[in-house]
């Protein structure tokens, strides 16, 4: 993304918005302003020996963090290790620290994801005692209409493709419902858009949003 300086400061007074308003619905919100920088802070969030596991993210792949996660120091519950990921999923709700990225955010401080499995979905909304989230300032949508069709036309075919799905996205490169509504009318076996959470107001403060300035995952 090629910003003048003037469009610039208004993406950067954005994010400055968006992390107040992530503070104020009790998720704890940093700017880390490369992937590097992100890398240290989750790091700095995580102590040696933690139980940790993770939902399927290009970003955590691309940022470093997956990596991180697989150095050792770590009792990492990867469910790309096992025979049975429901192995994984039955042991994720009592992880020291689950992490993640999020399909989209919103200017309002909400965060918005989809699931197939409900693994990622369902541990972000209870259970691990910490949640972390890292996204890349392309994950930035204005609402959650927004944040619905950036899932639907960015996401899904983004990760159909990658995944190899038998989903008409992953074969077009575009949703079956192409106004970006949630009902979209795909039945394949293959559907990845099964779960839907929006993450609001916070009662208890066990989620971490670290909002880089780059563009990472989809």
């Amino acid at each position: 993304m090629n910003m003048d300086a003037s469009a610039r400061k208004t993406y950067d007074l954005k994010i400055g918005r968006v992390l107040e308003a992530l503070a104020k619905n009790g998720m704890k919100a940093c700017f880390a302003e490369t992937k590097e920088d992100a890398l240290k802070l989750v790091e700095e969030l995580l102590n040696d020996g933690d139980t940790i596991s993770c939902g399927g993210s290009v970003t955590l792949s691309e940022s470093g963090v997956l990596a991180l996660m697989d150095s050792g120091k770590y009792n990492f519950l990867d469910r790309a290790k096992v025979n049975d990921p429901a192995e994984v999923y039955a042991k994720l709700h009592s992880c020291d620290a689950f992490l993640t990225s999020a399909n989209a955010v919103t200017e309002d401080g909400e965060l918005y994801n989809v699931d197939g499995n409900a693994n990622r979905v369902s541990a972000i909304a209870h259970g691990p005692k910490r949640v972390i989230v890292i996204a890349g300032k392309n994950k930035i949508v204005r609402d959650l209409e927004a944040a619905v069709y950036r899932a639907k036309t960015v996401a899904a075919p983004a990760n159909g493709m990658r995944l190899n799905k038998g989903t008409p996205c992953a074969k077009t490169g575009m949703c079956i419902a192409k106004d970006g509504k949630m009902t979209d009318g795909c039945d394949s076996p293959d559907r990845m858009c099964c779960h839907y959470l929006v993450t609001g107001k916070q009662r208890v403060e066990r989620i971490y949003v670290i909002i880089v300035g780059e563009e990472l995952g989809y």
